[in-house]
């Protein structure tokens, strides 16, 4: 299986002193999803955590809402012309019933993970869970703690400083999830596989805290996986608030300690106390 890092040795110039170190530099190498055999999207990602991102893709697209659509996830062996299997290629074979997601240029790179969608109401997907009728509530000390949550996890970022990260938390702040590739969107649909792949969809009564800014892309995979709160330490588009604010999410952005702008679904958030409120049925941490 392909290393989350890799080693190169450079030259380091500090204070006008040059030196010749090891660096860690966090892998990227593309992962083919393959559908029932046919060819669906080629992903530029960090190595690690595939059957979760291709199941999580496919909750994004819509094409699946629980682990019982999905028959099978396998590398394919022979994936090159000399039979070496290169753990860079993933078939997935829906449950019968199941309908593919219609066909379209899937090509994502590891910075933008919208590419190829033909219009703006091709994104639109219909989700399967309304975050309106989510009543979770957030304290407000609960939401600016989650940015060092999220830090204190990303392992990989440490050796690499490379890496974006997401999690998924409790409404009091727990982590139960968190998942680091070179991509935003790859790490978030990599939670969203290993909810599907656990029985958690639809993940109510939960926050996404993720280490970029929030993009439209983000806020629709949110919104498929049924999540209330997207929060961020950078900034939302104007795409993503509208989406926010039609879906009833709950959009944070500027997540940096004890500051935070609230875009959307403000109601959920708790400005008298600190504590958070989780709602029923929210699963213990991982």
């Amino acid at each position: 299986m392909s290393r989350v890092s890799v080693k190169r040795r450079i030259l380091r110039i500090r204070d006008a002193a040059p030196t010749r170190r090891i660096d860690s530099l966090a892998a990227e190498e593309p992962l083919e999803i393959r559908l029932d055999g046919t060819p669906l999207t080629v992903t530029m990602r960090t190595p690690g955590d595939d059957f979760d991102l291709a199941a999580g893709f496919l909750v994004s697209e819509g094409a699946v809402g629980s682990a019982d659509d999905i028959a099978t996830i396998r590398y394919c062996a022979g994936a090159t012309a000399d039979g070496q299997n290169t753990y860079n290629v993933l078939d997935v074979r829906l449950a019968p019933g199941v309908q593919a997601p219609a066909p379209r240029n899937f090509y994502t790179t590891s910075s933008c993970g919208v590419c190829g969608k033909a219009s703006l109401e091709a994104v639109r997907t219909v989700a399967r869970w309304a975050a309106h009728d989510d009543p979770v509530e957030l304290g407000r000390a609960t939401v600016a703690a989650l940015p060092g949550r999220l830090r204190a996890a990303q392992r990989v970022f440490d050796r690499t400083g490379g890496l974006h990260a997401a999690g998924l938390f409790t409404a009091e702040g727990e982590p139960l999830c968190v998942r680091e590739d070179v991509g935003r969107h790859n790490a978030v649909d990599k939670l969203l596989g290993w909810a599907l792949r656990n029985g958690r969809l639809p993940l109510r009564g939960t926050v996404l805290m993720v280490s970029g800014r929030a993009s439209f892309e983000l806020v629709q995979k949110a919104v498929m996986g049924g999540v209330p709160v997207l929060a961020a330490v950078s900034a939302p588009s104007s795409l993503a608030v509208e989406l926010a604010a039609e879906e009833g999410l709950t959009l944070i952005g500027f997540l940096r300690g004890d500051s935070m702008n609230v875009y959307a679904g403000e109601q959920r958030l708790d400005l008298t106390s600190g504590a958070g409120y989780g709602s029923a049925g929210v699963p213990p941490p991982r």
